[in-house]
């Protein structure tokens, strides 16, 4: 069965690809201030949890999240209504964008104290941040090229994309319908959605854990989102 494109669904794939379009076609770079940045990064905005669900890295990256959106999201506002369904999947991006920066501050700081303590004051910090790199030897001295290449990414990379409000939505529909079997690209055969949510979850938190080289997927947001999507299910469910 084809999945039902609702107005709200509808509605949010035309931001999302209006947004992604729009700034390539008149050549503008939108996202020192749509992206979500750390907050100790200068383009920091309080607004970037909110506006860092509509932008996206590459047409991939939008295609998949909408794709997933439009999949499961038309069910699950049936089910709800349009409101309920619009917080719990906003509900789900900001808490993934919230879960998202309190891993990678506890992160950054553990390794800041090392700047800290080997007499850096936190402009000298900053710039160094800024320009990723350094020569200054009270640094290169105290801290390994792994910690300092974890610290500048992180300060450095801001995060942009639906995929934590789209986990939400992907965890209210294995809430729901824990058992409807549906048909993934590319497994030949359809899988109960609890399993596919579950294998999901499972596969971001090993390489959120496990971290491999190049990989600049926001792991975490994406579990963090799914948590957000299935405590709010489960309560209105129950």
């Amino acid at each position: 069965m084809i999945p039902k494109l609702t107005d709200t669904i509808k509605h949010l794939i035309i931001i999302n690809v209006i947004m992604f379009v729009v700034p390539q076609l008149l050549n503008m770079d939108l996202s020192n201030f749509f992206d979500l940045h750390f907050p100790k990064n200068i383009n920091a905005g309080f607004w970037q949890f909110f506006t860092y669900m509509f932008m996206h890295g590459s047409t991939g990256h939008l295609l998949f999240n909408m794709l997933a959106l439009w999949m499961f999201g038309g069910v699950i506002e049936q089910l709800l209504g349009t409101n309920r369904f619009l917080f719990l999947y906003f509900s789900a991006g900001i808490g993934a964008a919230l879960i998202h920066i309190g891993i990678n501050y506890f992160q950054f700081n553990s390794i800041y104290q090392i700047f800290t303590s080997s007499g850096l004051n936190s402009t000298e910090i900053i710039n160094i941040l800024e320009a990723r790199q350094t020569n200054d030897l009270r640094i290169v001295n105290a801290i390994t090229q792994e910690q300092f290449g974890k610290i500048v990414t992180i300060f450095n990379t801001p995060t942009l994309g639906a995929s934590g409000a789209v986990f939400g939505v992907l965890a209210a529909s294995a809430v729901y319908f824990p058992n409807v079997k549906t048909l993934i690209f590319p497994i030949p055969f359809p899988i109960a959605q609890k399993v596919f949510v579950i294998s999901l979850l499972i596969s971001d938190l090993f390489l959120g854990v496990f971290s491999m080289p190049g990989d600049n997927v926001a792991r975490f947001a994406h579990v963090g989102g799914a948590i957000v999507g299935f405590i709010i299910a489960r309560n209105w469910k129950n």
